[in-house]
């Protein structure tokens, strides 16, 4: 805190997140959110078993930091943005007239305006599709418990100027909210829409903590074992995180040597540098879209066959539920093919061969040229593979633990899968990031030994700094939030 500028930057996100987690909590107008949370509860409940609806509930719920419970206006969350830029990298990647923009001098700006259009998009139909459900929850395979258990109405005054307003608030949340990420990677700490997807990840915790206490401490009964299988699955964690921490900066660095050439009698090159070959190459990519490919199939034959037994029973298989090796087995299929396909569009071994060879850089033991590129393509199949195995067992953790040993879904969660995943990147980032700012200003770091790799990277933050009283205005902004947030708690608990 002692840099003006680190303060400012870390003070800007924490205000900016302040009014992240308040449009989480706000209700679109005209839902009874007393319906929806009873039912929620319901469903959190049933925690014995790992049923499919209930771990598929429970991932959607946390990605949106609760807005999906509160049918809130952030209800979508960060989602259609990341999912709008995913699918903008593979098609930059597969579509040579995509690939020939982005290398063109303002080509950046030109995909990042065609991502934000697919994102208005996809808000709208997410916003359609969360708006019918409200309307009719007994066509939806999440809601239809509400109709059944329920006297009162989730929308009291349904129709069709309900559904247009639903849609219009809860695009305008995503749209605010991914403004918000921007200001906070250009004025802020970090990159801002990771940072928005970790603390909507994190508000889970006290609620997961709660579960766990109640199923293993308060719940425990004459069994005397579940308090040693609560310290278990403690120590149990701790080794996920590190093994987590471990493999996400694992890489294989290849050694680089350039050749000696002389220049108007000036000598250039001869230096030894590494190429940095990450173990976990695509990140958490592999596992987002095993997940997505296997939770839009239950979504659309529950909407298709709403009564129907056999649809049921598919979606339990694909949710982890009945038949938990059928998901298993997809799960892990899926995380190996989208691994190497990932590594496959985005990692050039002929690019990067041939830049090597212009530059006078050569692998040794390694002619240049060809031999180069099928060297680093051979090399990083075998690194993938190892990847996605790991990838696979993060994945899996969760749906195990809540099945095996009756983990609360929420509480899952944070031993595996994307969660964990995100968290883990988005922090070692963000400390990166801060121990550059201390380093460049000759401050020691976090740890006088074993700094963080990538210490000397850039500090991040490409635009200016707010001003004071920017500063001041969220400030105050803020505090008024956050007092008339306990002063509605206050009245509502009483």
């Amino acid at each position: 805190m002692k840099i003006p500028e680190l303060r400012s930057r870390i003070l800007y996100t924490l205000l900016l997140l302040v009014i992240v987690r308040l449009g989480a909590v706000i209700t679109v107008p005209g839902v009874d959110q007393n319906v929806l949370q009873e039912w929620y509860n319901q469903v959190q409940q049933q925690s014995g078993g790992g049923q499919g609806l209930t771990q598929m509930l429970a991932l959607m719920n946390v990605f949106s930091g609760g807005g999906l419970q509160n049918s809130a206006l952030f209800a979508l969350g960060i989602m259609p943005y990341i999912s709008a830029s995913i699918m903008m990298q593979l098609m930059t990647a597969v579509v040579p007239s995509l690939s020939k923009i982005s290398r063109e001098e303002d080509g950046r700006q030109k995909i990042s305006l065609y991502t934000r259009v697919l994102t208005i998009v996809l808000c709208l139909f997410q916003g359609w599709m969360l708006a019918k459900s409200l309307v009719t929850p007994e066509a939806n395979p999440f809601l239809r418990e509400i109709a059944s258990g329920s006297s009162r109405e989730l929308v009291p005054d349904a129709g069709p100027f309900f559904v247009l307003r639903t849609v219009l608030i809860i695009t305008a949340g995503a749209m605010l909210l991914m403004w918000i990420g921007d200001q906070m990677t250009e004025r802020g700490i970090g990159n801002g829409v990771s940072i928005i997807i970790t603390v909507n990840i994190i508000y889970a915790l006290p609620g997961a903590l709660f579960q766990v206490y109640q199923t293993y401490v308060a719940g425990a009964g004459e069994n005397m074992l579940n308090p040693f299988k609560l310290v278990a699955l403690l120590a149990f964690l701790f080794i996920v995180v590190a093994a987590v921490v471990a493999l996400t900066e694992a890489q294989r660095r290849v050694p680089i040597n350039y050749a000696k050439q002389v220049r108007g009698g000036k000598m250039y090159g001869g230096q030894t540098q590494h190429m940095p070959l990450k173990v976990n190459y695509g990140g958490v990519m592999p596992i987002i879209f095993a997940q997505a490919i296997l939770m839009f199939p239950s979504q659309i034959i529950g909407w298709m066959f709403p009564n129907e037994v056999w649809a049921q029973r598919v979606m339990s298989i694909l949710g982890g539920g009945s038949h938990g090796w059928v998901y298993y087995s997809l799960t892990g299929a899926m995380i190996f093919f989208f691994s190497y396909f990932w590594v496959a569009t985005m990692f050039q071994p002929n690019q990067i061969a041939d830049d090597l060879k212009k530059n006078g850089g050569y692998i040794p033991g390694i002619r240049p040229g060809k031999p180069t590129a099928e060297f680093l393509d051979r090399s990083m199949s075998r690194l993938t593979f190892a990847g996605a195995i790991f990838l696979t067992v993060v994945a899996i953790l969760p749906s195990i633990l809540s099945s095996s040993m009756g983990v609360p879904p929420l509480a899952a969660q944070f031993f595996g899968g994307t969660g964990l995943l995100i968290i883990v990147a988005v922090l070692l980032d963000v400390m990166r990031q801060v121990e550059t700012h201390l380093i460049q200003r000759h401050y020691d770091g976090f740890l006088r030994k074993g700094r963080l790799r990538g210490r000397f990277d850039s500090p991040g933050g490409t635009g200016s700094l707010a001003s004071g009283n920017q500063l001041l205005w969220l400030s105050v902004i803020a505090a008024i939030l956050i007092i008339g947030g306990l002063v509605y708690y206050q009245i509502t608990a009483h």
